[in-house]
């Protein structure tokens, strides 16, 4: 079979990097908007990406095997695909139990001491621009003031959970809130440079979500790579749940009973579809749930820094995207161009590092 080669600049790109390049610039194409300040999700060899996982006790023996299941799955997914070792992932189920199978993931209960003293352990071992990102899995209640994660004991309240996520304040975060109920509570956690998913959008929003089973699809195997760069960013699993959750209500000719939300500029405001209202999104998109240092992979340090500078030229490529309006159409691709070229270069020679 012949390979394809196209010329960009001078410089000869085989197909597979051609057709990278074409989909970051428009398969996962996001129009302009404000643009936050972006010294957020910088990954670097020097820092690290963690999970807290956080599961409060079921109602009903579906909800059982739900939690469970999509608890770890996740946990799974993470080590197995993104490159998370099992200290870095932090499970914290129901009331602690390990007593079958799967148990000696957990780590601890989803008690408000519980949670309190992981986050307080997980301080003292994160580092400047660390990448925390906390999944929440069960039932919520409540709204405004009072919307909670239900957990074992006394429920948390939203307002109560943003203090616990103020000492982290020199890492980058993700908060994904897959439970019932769950817009009071997630409003509550908005906050500039903070990415915050919520499996619905209004506290009248009560049954139990399915949209947790998605996002966390999303991640398995990466289907949500939409721009088929082999990584999955937060946009990408929020939008595959989201399409999939309407497309399942769809399918059982019911009206869907939740909608999710994503809000990435701290206004509080959650959008049902970024790519629509181009309010929120920018830094979702940036924002990857895949680690840069895979303990598994192997990578010799030349490669490491080849896959650094290739992920840091993608983000600037959507950056820039993201701010076309701003410039003239020929000021746009005077800047464009070179970081296309740089990396097309940088991906063939990682590709090449990686077969050798």
């Amino acid at each position: 079979m012949r390979l394809l080669i196209l010329s960009l600049g001078g410089i000869s790109l085989s197909c597979t990097v051609i057709l990278l390049l074409c989909c970051l610039l428009l398969a996962n194409s996001l129009q302009a908007r404000q643009v936050p300040s972006m010294n957020y999700f910088l990954d670097s060899p020097q820092t690290a990406k963690h999970a807290v996982i956080m599961v409060g006790p079921a109602v009903g023996d579906i909800n059982v095997r739900r939690f469970r299941q999509w608890s770890f799955s996740l946990h799974d997914i993470l080590v197995r695909d993104y490159g998370y070792s099992n200290e870095r992932i932090i499970l914290l189920y129901d009331r602690g139990e390990t007593e079958f199978t799967g148990g000696e993931r957990v780590d601890g209960a989803a008690t408000r001491e519980g949670i309190s003293d992981a986050l307080t352990n997980l301080r003292a071992r994160v580092a400047t621009g660390d990448q925390i990102t906390l999944y929440l899995i069960g039932h919520g209640s409540g709204a405004g003031d009072e919307a909670k994660f239900n957990i074992v004991g006394p429920d948390l309240t939203g307002n109560e959970f943003a203090v616990l996520l103020d000492q982290f304040d020199r890492q980058d975060m993700v908060i994904v809130n897959t439970t019932s109920a769950s817009f009071g509570f997630s409003e509550a956690l908005s906050s500039e440079g903070r990415v915050v998913i919520s499996s619905t959008r209004s506290p009248s929003e009560r049954y139990d979500p399915v949209f947790s089973g998605y996002f966390i699809d999303a991640l398995d195997g990466r289907k949500g790579d939409r721009d088929k760069n082999n990584r999955v960013s937060m946009l990408e699993a929020f939008e595959y749940a989201r399409a999939n959750v309407q497309q399942w209500y769809s399918e059982q000719g019911r009206l869907a009973p939740e909608h999710a939300g994503l809000d990435d500029n701290g206004d509080s405001l959650f959008s049902l579809d970024p790519r629509e209202d181009q309010s929120d999104g920018l830094l979702a998109e940036i924002a990857y749930i895949d680690t840069l240092v895979d303990a598994d992979a192997e990578l010799s340090p030349s490669a490491l820094m080849l896959k650094a500078r290739m992920q840091e030229l993608e983000r600037s490529v959507f950056i820039l995207r993201g701010r076309k309006d701003e410039f003239l159409e020929a000021d746009y691709w005077q800047q464009m161009e070179p970081l296309l070229i740089e990396l097309a270069q940088t991906t063939e020679q990682y590709d090449a590092q990686r077969k050798s």
